[in-house]
């Protein structure tokens, strides 16, 4: 105990870090979404008020509904299609072109992440534009994607899947490089094929990285504001809105802030319940 009490001092800095950026913001959050409040002035004690009005507010369900479309979008489609271009530049590319040419890849599947939301989403602006957009122009069409509500969320998860499929596969090439290559010489040899090594080897022994990239991507898809504000700013209608945008829209248009912070703090706890139950299961599973 005396010689690891030191090291509290090190860790010192993280802690208070940690209590300034995110336990004080949150609890005066939570104290927030108990009043009315429009941001300027003294908050007036509202009770339960605002968490009864979010138990009737279609918006606000609505936008959950969007909310699996993105985790779709930004979790699941990602990390299955990174699985697979992960162990295809791993062992086809890496094998046959050489690490460089993997390695190559690898950065142009992960650029997006690198880019910024704002430069990103102005781009696909420009792309999906229904007079002049490069993708209408490509399919001979002139579809609204943004602007159309039955489009909308579809060409929403379409650019999420694109920013978003490059972290699956910079972790998943990490994680292969600690699989035991004689699996899957000894596969080989059996005459296994390489979908068949896929399978049986390569994804239960990445078992971890694949939790790891589910749980972030899933958090990534619950608190996804940047994508949403710069494309569609949660239209047309409804049809894009998601929690975190929506809690925008009453804290600094509606300056509802006590309402804003209801849909904030419900938002952090469904991120904290989704976090626990994955990593309850991820321990079930070792």
């Amino acid at each position: 105990m005396t010689r690891t009490k030191g090291y509290w001092w090190y860790l010192a800095p993280s802690l208070v870090l940690f209590l300034a950026v995110i336990v004080v913001p949150f609890l005066m959050n939570v104290a927030t979404s108990f009043t009315r409040w429009t941001g300027v002035g003294t908050p007036r004690w509202a009770g339960l008020d605002n968490y009864a009005r979010l138990l009737d507010d279609e918006r606000f369900w609505q936008s959950f509904q969007h909310n699996v479309g993105l985790i779709v979008a930004m979790a699941i489609v990602p990390t299955a299609l990174g699985l697979v271009l992960a162990a295809a530049l791993f062992d086809c590319i890496g094998r046959w072109f050489g690490a460089r040419a993997a390695a190559a890849l690898r950065a142009m599947y992960y650029l997006p992440q690198v880019l910024p939301v704002a430069v990103a989403g102005v781009v696909w602006g420009w792309m999906l534009h229904p007079s002049y957009g490069a993708v209408n122009q490509a399919l001979g069409l002139r579809l609204d994607w943004l602007g159309d509500p039955d489009l909308a969320l579809a060409t929403v998860m379409a650019v999420m899947v694109w920013f978003q499929l490059g972290y699956p596969v910079v972790i998943f090439m990490a994680g292969l490089q600690r699989v035991d290559p004689a699996l899957h010489e000894a596969a080989e040899i059996d005459g296994a094929s390489w979908w068949r090594r896929f399978w049986h080897i390569t994804i239960p022994q990445i078992r971890p990285e694949t939790f790891v990239v589910l749980l972030t991507c899933t958090i990534a898809a619950l608190k996804v504001f940047g994508p949403i504000f710069v494309l569609t700013r949660g239209g047309p209608g409804n049809a894009t809105m998601v929690p975190s945008y929506f809690s925008y829209l009453n804290f600094f248009q509606k300056s509802n802030v006590g309402y804003g912070s209801a849909i904030a703090t419900v938002l952090a706890v469904v991120i904290i319940v989704v976090t626990f139950l994955f990593l309850r299961v991820q321990e079930r599973a070792r």
